[in-house]
């Protein structure tokens, strides 16, 4: 069904007549994420979409929860999931829109974005984000020009037409992607529709905000909601992974930056050093992954040894943290369930593979969790294994979701476009390479209200 609008020309009195899409020709898909709290916020969103269709009086949009579109997990790095969302929605939709949860849609300024491109062509519609430099998370693609190559920002949305929808969910049937890794969702996604200059770029939207003005027609609100007071410090117990070499160097970053912040907080190294002091868990340093130091870990944080906490955060030695602001987060989180929260990654997801939360930006893990991860038989094949990418699979298999939260990184800031971390409330970052932590710590994570009240 399609709508018509009269409006007055400026140069004479004449009217015309322009046909714009209904909503019902619109499948809004909001990443939506299977733990409890996000599955609350999303459907809170979809009603108000849907209430929000009503008053218009222009149509009724599709509005599709992604958590709830198939079983699979992996939906959420979006290409697996968009065969199905074509089969399903293709033959009656002219437009996909990809929203976060707490992205806000104003649907009559959204009509009239999408009338400006013709349906029946391929279009990448979004608020372009470009890196600012060779970027290790985007495996330094473009890093000669990296405002070369634009890709969506998330927390204001972007669409596909029709046409593009169709021909990448046929593709994907028959093509592999380049890499098994899913590390930043939405490069990866350009990239694909771009398909080395063959698909189209991002078109740069000025109506898809990320803060709203007069004419937005997305904006958004926060990645760090306000669940009610941050949980207390003892509700947080501190894991940090080191080893003797980066008992000079690291250790005494961590101890002058967010140390302070914990309640609980113990070290653990390859020796005891009662100067610090750390812990030995009996499990030789690796210059790998680090999976028999982290079972370890859980280990001790079950038993009587340690402080009884709700939460066990797993950070490296050169990871740096807000621990207010993660304790602000935790309140929205039911410690009751088994939750995995941190930034999520993905390993083969276009073969039913699965996620895991990146070690380095940190890994926030309930009791439960922990107590259904150690419980369940899962373990290290050796002690070197990587163990976020071991305890993603153990956590796939017993059917415990990965959370994902964007405030958590992975690399330095400098990885990450400045226009998309400067918007956030970052609770961690990770690497102490070609940067000065203590800068870093200072201008990116450090709250200046009184300890008391953090």
């Amino acid at each position: 069904m399609l709508f018509a609008v009269q409006f007055e020309a400026v140069s004479e009195k004449s009217f015309f007549f322009i046909l714009l899409p209904g909503l019902q020709e619109v499948v809004v898909v909001i990443q939506s994420q299977r733990n409890s709290y996000h599955a609350r916020r999303s459907e809170q969103r979809k009603e108000e979409i849907l209430q929000q269709a009503a008053e218009e009086g222009k149509g009724r949009p599709v509005v599709v929860l992604l958590h709830e579109l198939t079983e699979y997990e992996g939906d959420w790095s979006i290409l697996p999931a968009l065969p199905h969302l074509f089969a399903t929605y293709g033959q009656l939709a002219s437009w996909f829109i990809f929203v976060e949860e707490e992205t806000r849609l104003r649907l009559a300024a959204l009509l009239r974005v999408l009338h400006r491109y013709p349906e029946h062509e391929e279009w990448f519609l979004g608020r372009g984000l470009h890196d600012d430099g060779a970027s290790i998370i985007h495996h330094y693609a473009f890093s000669e020009d990296p405002s070369s190559f634009t890709y969506p920002d998330p927390s204001a949305g972007w669409a596909v037409s029709k046409p593009l929808l169709k021909r990448l969910a046929v593709r994907l049937q028959h093509e592999s992607l380049k890499s098994d890794f899913t590390i930043d969702l939405h490069h990866e996604i350009a990239l694909y529709v771009w398909e080395e200059g063959n698909g189209p770029k991002l078109t740069a939207v000025p109506e898809f905000c990320s803060q709203m003005r007069d004419n937005c027609a997305t904006s958004f609100t926060t990645f760090l909601p306000d669940c009610g007071e941050p949980v207390p410090k003892t509700d947080v117990f501190v894991a940090v992974k080191t080893c003797h070499k980066f008992h000079h160097d690291r250790v005494p970053v961590v101890r002058a930056t967010w140390e302070k912040d914990a309640g609980f907080l113990e070290f653990y190294s390859d020796v005891s050093d009662s100067s610090i002091p750390t812990i030995s868990l009996g499990v030789p340093n690796t210059e790998r992954g680090h999976c028999g130091k982290t079972f370890a870990i859980m280990r001790r944080f079950l038993s009587g040894a340690v402080p009884r906490a709700d939460w066990l955060l797993i950070v490296d030695d050169d990871t740096l943290v807000s621990l207010s602001r993660l304790r602000m987060l935790l309140r929205c989180y039911d410690s009751r369930e088994a939750v995995s929260l941190g930034e999520r990654y993905g390993y083969g997801l276009l073969h039913k593979g699965y996620s895991y939360t990146t070690g380095g930006g940190g890994m926030v893990l309930s009791r439960v969790a922990v107590s259904r991860l150690m419980s369940s038989g899962c373990s290290c094949h050796s002690d070197d294994a990587p163990d976020d990418m071991v305890i993603g699979r153990c956590f796939t298999s017993l059917g415990v979701p990965i959370t994902h939260s964007p405030l958590f990184h992975q690399a330095r800031p400098d990885d990450y476009s400045g226009k998309l971390i400067s918007s956030q409330q970052a609770i961690s970052f990770h690497k102490h390479w070609n940067v000065d932590p203590l800068a870093v710590y200072k201008h990116w994570l450090k709250d200046d209200l009184p300890r008391d009240e953090l």
